[in-house]
């Protein structure tokens, strides 16, 4: 025989730690969809993150000394001016850095909303929304039989 089927046959304080138990269960499960939604968002963005910290790290540490280097290597190859040859090098890091953060940003757009978890957590509380509450009884502070409402859920 299930919970639902003896319910006429359980006491109030039985049918109060019923529910009680069953929204604890249901609150449990929900945290545990989500956990389970935002790792998955956690790891796109985690990848996300590590492409704009290359870029980051690529244009703050090696710049200055790569810099130096390919520019005097540019210049003893083609012949062209220092100046010259050091502009190539800093559009070459700027060209690569903008690839990485392209990469960073595409990542960052796949990373989703937990769908299921709100869906779930919204059809939870419409359902507790249409739960009436007990009202008490204005005069003698107790409840009759005729002042409990019952919910249809």
């Amino acid at each position: 025989m299930s919970a639902a089927d003896d319910g006429g046959n359980r006491s109030l304080g039985q049918l109060v730690a019923t529910a009680t138990t069953e929204l604890s269960a249901l609150m449990h499960d929900e945290i545990a969809l989500a956990k389970a939604e935002l790792r998955v968002g956690a790891k796109k963005a985690a990848f996300g993150s590590g492409a704009g910290v290359a870029a980051g790290v690529l244009i703050l540490f090696s710049l200055p000394v790569l810099s130096f280097a390919l520019a005097y290597g540019l210049r003893s190859w083609t012949g062209l001016g220092l100046a010259w040859c050091f502009l190539i090098v800093g559009g070459i890091y700027w060209l690569i850095a903008g690839i990485l953060g392209l990469v960073a940003l595409v990542k960052f757009k796949k990373v989703k909303a937990p769908k299921r978890s709100i869906a779930s957590s919204k059809e939870s509380a419409a359902v507790l929304g249409n739960v009436k509450p007990h009202p008490r009884a204005a005069g003698n502070g107790g409840r009759s039989v005729r002042d409990v409402t019952r919910s249809s859920a």
